[in-house]
């Protein structure tokens, strides 16, 4: 099987500060890193190292900052269709990484947004009944329902990441099979509870330092967070998920308490160092992590 995320793309620079900043404040910070980003990217990538075929499909500007995310994405296992839009910036993430592990992040989504339902579409030309689609909450909603109504009509697996959350989410729930919610997201959508009585078939719950929560009809399996020494939690979630989806899909599998732990594993990994991309796993890491039970 194959894996596509369709998503964004973007350049992530990272400040590590005493305290995330209240309204009106003004304060010190400290360059961290500067990487590769963007949700769809993260996920593709943490994805592709797993060694689960992989295509990404993302949108950038005719501009410096689209070329560095071309050439960089020439270094990873993941097979990457950038589409140029001229006279649209590409996307870009500032993170505020604070001294307790928490972050805040704020990206631009002139790229994202402005990939059109067709570009959604064809992304899925190739998938097969059975594939996997990945998506976030980047794109606009025209895209994004257009996406999850083709892979539907090949029978993909849809599993969805609504972060930054969008209005329009609430409105394509039954199109999709898999919810990855972190509890702020959960709060604000009703509960996990909720997403199933939407036509959601489950939910993945991220809790931070208490692990993950896989949430069916049927009942819910909680699996610890791995240990970790926290240095940046940037992209940890958008690993974890990665990781959990291709566990399961490599082994032929529905989501399991051990594909949340390959996830927390992955994600433990990743906040133990410093950047977005490059702070995941390798593939040989990767290859440990998922022969692990």
């Amino acid at each position: 099987m194959k894996a596509f995320v369709i998503g964004n793309a973007a350049l992530d620079e990272t400040l590590s500060v005493e305290d995330l900043p209240r309204p009106g404040a003004s304060i010190f910070g400290r360059a961290l890193s500067q990487d590769l980003g963007g949700k769809g990217v993260n996920q593709a990538v943490a994805m592709a190292r797993t060694g689960l075929a992989c295509r990404l499909v993302a949108a950038v500007g005719d501009d410096p900052r689209g070329r560095e995310i071309a050439a960089r994405l020439m270094g990873e296992p993941v097979a990457a269709r950038l589409i140029v839009l001229p006279g649209v910036a590409t996307d870009s993430s500032i993170i505020l990484m604070a001294g307790h592990g928490e972050n805040a992040v704020i990206t631009t989504r002139a790229a994202a947004a402005a990939l059109t339902p067709d570009h959604a579409t064809d992304a899925l030309a190739e998938a097969a009944p059975g594939d996997l689609l990945v998506l976030q909450g980047n794109l606009g909603a025209q895209a994004t329902g257009a996406a999850l109504r083709a892979a539907r009509a090949r029978r993909m697996r849809i599993a969805l990441n609504p972060s930054p959350l969008q209005d329009y989410v609430a409105d394509l729930w039954p199109l999709v099979d898999c919810a990855f919610v972190n509890e702020d997201e959960t709060a604000a959508l009703g509960g996990a509870k909720r997403l199933l009585s939407q036509g959601v078939a489950e939910v993945v719950l991220t809790l931070g330092a208490r692990g993950a929560a896989l949430v069916r009809a049927g009942g819910r399996i909680d699996v610890p967070a791995a240990p970790a020494t926290v240095l940046d939690t940037t992209g940890a979630g958008d690993c974890f998920m990665a990781v959990a989806l291709a566990s399961a899909a490599m082994r032929g599998v529905a989501l399991d308490a051990r594909a949340l732990r390959h996830g927390a594993r992955a994600a433990a990994w990743t906040v133990g160092h410093a950047g977005t991309v490059r702070a995941f796993p390798d593939m040989a890491a990767m290859r440990a992590i998922l022969a692990g039970d």
